[in-house]
């Protein structure tokens, strides 16, 4: 694996809950290596709390670009109200 790729390690999670309408939803953002050479994956995972989530893997050529999406997404969903519940960006190896 490229020294490129090994740089950062992301994860965020986010929740969003409301009582009054029974919403309790989770949004799991993260920067994972991939089997390939130079790829990184940004992985999004989203559902209602407590059930099964659905999956969804954006390859990209290298970790910045994956942590701009990252970025990105987490913008996004910060205006639609979700709060962060975990958040770990650390350096070290993916």
């Amino acid at each position: 694996m490229s020294q490129s790729c090994s740089q950062v390690q992301l994860l965020v999670v986010l929740e969003r809950r409301d009582p009054a309408i029974n919403m309790k939803r989770f949004y799991v953002l993260s920067v994972e290596p991939t089997l390939f050479d130079d790829d990184v994956a940004l992985v999004r995972e989203w559902g209602r709390l407590g059930s099964s989530c659905r999956r969804r893997l954006d390859l990209f050529p290298g970790a910045a670009q994956a942590q701009c999406s990252l970025e990105t997404w987490l913008a996004r969903k910060k205006r639609k109200g979700y709060q962060v519940a975990l958040d770990e960006r650390q350096s070290g190896p993916l």
